[in-house]
């Protein structure tokens, strides 16, 4: 709940920095509105696509249970102890060692690299992935997400 509230205070504070800007720039009720409308737009997209939005960055394709098993069972068995729903899993076809999970926990996504799998055995990938699975549980990376795709509006 702690997390929720952060990410509710985190998008007020960047809607309220926006619509001031926007005031400063067009001037008066034009500003105030244009401000609003992009501040709502901003923060409906990246509450409630920023998993995809993050997904099609890295340029990630889904990966079925045939083409992984061990990964499938191996996340399948986290989020049983962890309480979770099972993800959808994405593989993200570069050499870099990384892990990203996206989303919250009823929409979440994981997505591995090919590095990743490469280089860590398996005992490490579980320890990873559950490391990573808590901070979906504690809506870490919506918050995170969230702050991303506002802070890209401020940076375009």
């Amino acid at each position: 709940m702690q997390n929720q509230f952060r990410t509710v205070a985190l998008l007020g504070l960047l809607s309220g920095l926006l619509i001031a800007i926007s005031y400063w720039i067009l001037g008066g009720s034009a500003g105030v509105i244009t401000g609003i409308a992009i501040a709502a737009i901003t923060n409906l997209v990246s509450w409630y696509q920023s998993d995809k939005i993050a997904l099609a960055a890295y340029r990630a394709r889904p990966i079925s249970p045939q083409q992984a098993p061990g990964l499938y069972q191996m996340v399948k068995r986290l989020c049983d102890r962890a309480q979770l729903p099972m993800p959808a899993l994405y593989l993200i076809p570069r050499g870099q060692r990384m892990l990203q999970l996206d989303g919250t926990p009823n929409t979440q996504a994981v997505a591995v690299t090919e590095g990743i799998l490469e280089l860590l055995p398996e005992d490490e990938l579980e320890g990873v992935i559950a490391h990573e699975l808590t901070h979906v549980a504690n809506r870490d990376t919506l918050t995170q997400a969230v702050a991303a795709t506002i802070a890209r509006q401020f940076l375009s």
